[in-house]
């Protein structure tokens, strides 16, 4: 048997052979053994040839019909396909199955169980009826999770019966799949916020590879190039056709902040405070990969995520970014980081353009650290969560010592915005352009002591 193309692994002959076989006798073989045992016995002590030839008969029944099935050799192959194999929190995906019987002789009658964790449902099984040679039976089942992840799902088995019920053998493939659960995504509104400067948001400045206007430094013609950009210096030099290099667009930048210490965040499950920010940060990360930033994701530990550009000049598609974000973010848990420090070395090191923070329950030395985060190139923008509220509800006390820690990340030159529970993320987006365009409007009107609005623009 095969699943995908590589041999299945034989239950039956890891266990044992034949003595393992005799392990998937059912009730009704297990029955009709001691009944013919007990008859044989009965027959012996009084006499009786005829009720030895019956206590025969049932004992020998079950045994030739685990010898038959052990002998059994169906050559089928069984192929799985999800769709889709990247599926939010919440929604379904669906598991395509696939059974060929590659050899010239017909099965039996075949259930078919495919291995999968319960957080996803049910495990599924199917009976499949007597499956001609060279032909297929196709069934499909619907997962669902409330819960990010990844989930194996795998390896397909096979249970073979005989026709009296007598034995059940169970046979498994070899290969498994990966159904990646992301968090849940929301679209953001398209707003733009006061204090753009070039090379950010919609104000992108257009630079030349290298240094210099000449551009000294040209490559080979390819078909299609302007005749009008043939460097001849070069030509001559080389004996080959060259032109200059084409300008190319500086992309805008996107640096997404995950808080996810243990500390400053209470509660679990689907709902809870830091299931938000991770799905907050998921949403900030699409929509400005979709407006042309280049992004990354980096957590409270430092560790910057896979697929970011990275802001080294990555022309990776957007949308194999997203998905390798995603990935990641599908996977990211609690860390046991107690501080801010490791992210503000990594983000005070260079221009990190545009600045997105998702952050947790903060205390007054974390307040002071994510204020150092605040460069002057870029915008920068906190969404604070009391994940306290989340699980208690507010108390004027904590509510009181937030709002002090939202004004000095203000004064920092932050747009801090304060999350509460079940708090509507494109809202708070609007609510964050808002702000931020007021803040920009007081310190372009020469306000003395006050914040700085975002230097970057969102479109």
């Amino acid at each position: 048997m095969a699943a995908g193309g590589p041999p299945a692994v034989d239950d039956s002959d890891d266990k044992g052979g034949l003595r393992a076989a005799l392990g998937g006798l059912t009730t009704r073989g297990r029955s009709f053994l001691a009944a013919g045992v007990a008859a044989a016995v009965c027959a012996y002590v009084l006499g009786q040839g005829d009720l030895l030839r019956v206590g025969l008969l049932l004992a020998v029944l079950p045994l030739v019909c685990v010898t038959v099935l052990f002998r059994t050799r169906y050559q089928v192959a069984g192929t799985r396909r999800l769709s889709p194999s990247r599926v939010p929190a919440g929604a379904e995906a669906r598991v395509h199955l696939r059974m060929d019987n590659v050899s010239r002789l017909p099965t039996g009658l075949l259930m078919l169980q495919d291995r999968v964790p319960y957080v996803l449902g049910p495990r599924p099984r199917f009976v499949l009826d007597r499956v001609e040679a060279g032909g297929r039976r196709e069934v499909s089942y619907r997962v669902r999770s409330d819960l990010r992840g990844r989930y194996p799902l795998g390896p397909l088995q096979l249970r073979l019966s005989d026709p009296f019920g007598m034995c059940e053998l169970t046979r498994s493939f070899s290969a498994y799949d990966t159904l990646v659960v992301i968090p849940r995504t929301e679209p953001l509104p398209p707003v733009r916020l006061a204090g753009e400067a070039s090379g950010y948001g919609e104000g992108r400045q257009r630079s030349l590879a290298l240094a210099g206007e000449d551009d000294i430094i040209p490559r080979g013609y390819r078909h299609g190039d302007d005749l009008r950009r043939v460097h001849w210096r070069s030509t001559a030099r080389y004996g080959e056709l060259m032109v200059r290099r084409e300008e190319q667009p500086q992309r805008a930048r996107c640096t997404v902040l995950l808080d996810t210490r243990r500390i400053a965040f209470q509660g679990t499950g689907p709902d809870s405070a830091f299931e938000w920010a991770v799905s907050g940060a998921a949403s900030a990360l699409v929509h400005m990969l979709e407006r042309g930033f280049e992004v990354r994701l980096v957590t409270d530990d430092g560790t910057e995520a896979p697929g970011g550009s990275g802001f080294s000049g990555s022309t990776q598609d957007s949308a194999d970014s997203a998905g390798l974000l995603m990935d990641t973010l599908a996977v990211v848990d609690h860390s046991d980081g107690d501080g801010l420090a490791r992210a503000y070395d990594v983000l005070r090191g260079g221009d990190e353009g545009l600045l997105i923070a998702f952050l947790g329950d903060l205390d007054d030395e974390q307040t002071a650290v994510a204020a150092r985060m605040r460069q002057r190139g870029g915008g920068a923008v906190a969404f604070v969560l009391d994940s306290a509220a989340w699980v208690h509800g507010a108390s004027p006390a904590s509510d009181a010592a937030r709002e002090q820690r939202l004004r000095l990340l203000r004064e920092s030159g932050w747009t801090a915005v304060p999350v509460g529970p079940g708090a509507d993320l494109a809202l708070l987006w609007q609510q964050a352009s808002h702000q931020g365009s007021l803040t920009g409007s007081a310190a372009m009107g020469g306000t003395t002591g006050g914040t700085t609005g975002f230097t970057g623009g969102w479109s």
